[in-house]
């Protein structure tokens, strides 16, 4: 764990892991050039809210309905199965990995779901604008690992990210974490109920609107043992 503050208005921030991958096919190339643009929130990057003005949750989706969060959505089973689950809802889901973005905008096309919006970037950029108390249930699935001791810093269970996202969620609301490293649990049951939240679950069953990704799979295939998180924010 670092020991460096928390900084609440950061002017720059560290960003680890890769944004790009192998190289794109041709229809995800067309995904990112024709469909992203539409589905992305406005007033996120530093471009386009230099000040961080605060933006309206609804306006993304055009009413106030309730606003999910997945954060690192991978390549977006989960996030596309939980809106066509849930249309009453609206989703954003955060991913830097432009392969994932490009997985993700394929499955919503097909899938013809409606309520989901896309931050192609850093979760903190989104939480950094989002009013506070906005977000009704957060998803965390399977989070880069980081699995050597000294970078478990670069883990989102950590103040630079947990304390942002209990501000922006409503008191009561959920957060999920699943993952299948054990270290990754132990710091999340360390760290997050620091944060503001407090343990409501803790299983070795998924739970029952849950869909099965591709890092879940991945995870079984080399027998390592899944575990599920839920916290309230308090």
């Amino acid at each position: 764990m670092s020991d460096k503050p928390f900084d609440p208005n950061p002017t720059h921030r560290n960003f680890y892991g890769r944004r790009h991958g192998k190289t794109l096919r041709r229809s995800q190339k067309g995904y990112l050039a024709e469909d992203l643009g539409p589905l992305q929130p406005t007033g996120i990057t530093l471009q386009d809210n230099p000040d961080r003005t605060p933006i309206d949750p609804a306006a993304i989706f055009g009413d106030d309905r309730p606003i999910w969060l997945e954060v690192g959505f991978g390549g977006g089973e989960h996030m596309v199965h939980m809106a066509a689950t849930y249309p009453q809802m609206g989703i954003i889901g955060c991913e830097p990995f432009i392969n994932g973005v490009a997985m993700l905008v394929g499955k919503i096309k097909s899938a013809g779901v409606e309520n989901v919006s896309v931050h192609p970037g850093d979760a903190r950029d989104l939480m950094d604008v989002l009013p506070d108390g906005s977000i009704s249930k957060a998803f965390l699935n399977y989070p880069d690992p980081w699995p050597k001791t000294r970078h478990h810093r670069r883990r989102f269970v950590t103040p630079e990210h947990l304390l942002p996202l209990h501000r922006v969620m409503a008191p009561g609301a959920e957060f999920r974490v699943a993952t299948d490293i054990p270290s990754y649990v132990r710091q999340t049951l360390e760290e997050v109920p620091k944060a503001g939240f407090q343990l409501e679950s803790l299983r070795a069953v998924a739970w029952p609107d849950w869909l099965s990704t591709r890092y879940e799979q991945k995870a079984l295939r080399e027998q390592r043992t899944p575990t599920y998180m839920s916290f309230r924010r308090v």
